[in-house]
């Protein structure tokens, strides 16, 4: 068994370990950083009539359509560039980004090797199951948001107009920002269900109360969505907390399913 290390050993390695992970983050960042038209071609995707989300409601809205003509209307959305460096720092920006997501399996692992020693075997296995899970619904969040919430969110904002002589133009600042606050907050929503798992192991929440509160809880999700939100329309509100309420329901039966065991 190994002697137990001091406290500025400890504090030695935990140097280490941020330093490795900066180094993986930015030489994954580097790399993301040359890779510009692939990543920017799945980013802007949602941008084009051809979005497999797109074509998916087309292809619904002509089954339940009495009509084969019918469908969705064209989106007429231009992306434009309103600043001189603009564009370089968004691609600098998404880079990181891009190179932060490729690490972060390596930065769980580094930051669970630090902290392993003080667990007890039965506590690991559970920082195991705990960290997993936490990363799966993170990615789960991530493309949920990619792949309905923003496109709808973007379809509908961007088509939205008060009158036709005015065209439909939106900034690629506009658009990469408001991408990446509702990825970030859709991947924090999804950890719903592993923070109540944890707090069910705990005993401090219950199936039974999380029922008897559900009212409450949907209020309460309505504002965190509006809060959210980038957009003050009622159909991104609805489109965000619609999951946000199913994550609720899917914590209930993992609370209620542990209470079982």
């Amino acid at each position: 068994m190994s002697e137990p290390q001091t406290f500025w050993e400890h504090l030695d390695e935990l140097r280490s370990s941020i330093i490795r992970m900066l180094v993986v983050v930015m030489s994954c960042a580097v790399v993301a950083f040359f890779f510009k038209e692939a990543i920017f071609e799945v980013i802007l995707s949602p941008q084009q009539n051809e979005f497999i989300t797109y074509r998916l409601l087309d292809s619904l809205t002509k089954f339940f359509s009495s009509s084969q003509e019918s469908g969705l209307e064209p989106m007429s959305v231009r992306l434009i560039n309103t600043g001189l460096a603009q564009q370089f720092f968004i691609h600098v920006k998404v880079s990181i980004a891009v190179g932060f997501m490729a690490s972060l399996p390596y930065v769980i692992y580094l930051l669970f090797r630090f902290v392993s020693p003080a667990l007890y075997a039965n506590e690991r296995q559970c920082a195991i199951q705990l960290v997993s899970w936490g990363y799966v619904m993170f990615l789960a969040g991530l493309l949920v948001c990619f792949f309905l919430i923003f496109p709808l969110t973007f379809r509908f904002l961007g088509m939205y107009q008060v009158s036709e002589v005015v065209e439909n133009t939106v900034t690629i600042e506009s658009y990469i920002d408001t991408l990446m606050t509702m990825s970030v907050s859709m991947g924090i929503v999804f950890e719903i269900p592993v923070m109540c798992w944890i707090l069910g192991r705990l005993g401090v929440i219950s199936a039974n109360v999380m029922r008897q509160f559900r009212r409450h809880v949907i209020v309460a999700l309505l504002v965190l969505a509006a809060i959210i939100t980038p957009t003050t329309d009622i159909f991104t509100l609805m489109l965000v907390a619609m999951p946000m309420w199913m994550l609720y329901e899917l914590s209930i039966f993992i609370v209620g399913l542990h209470s079982r065991k």
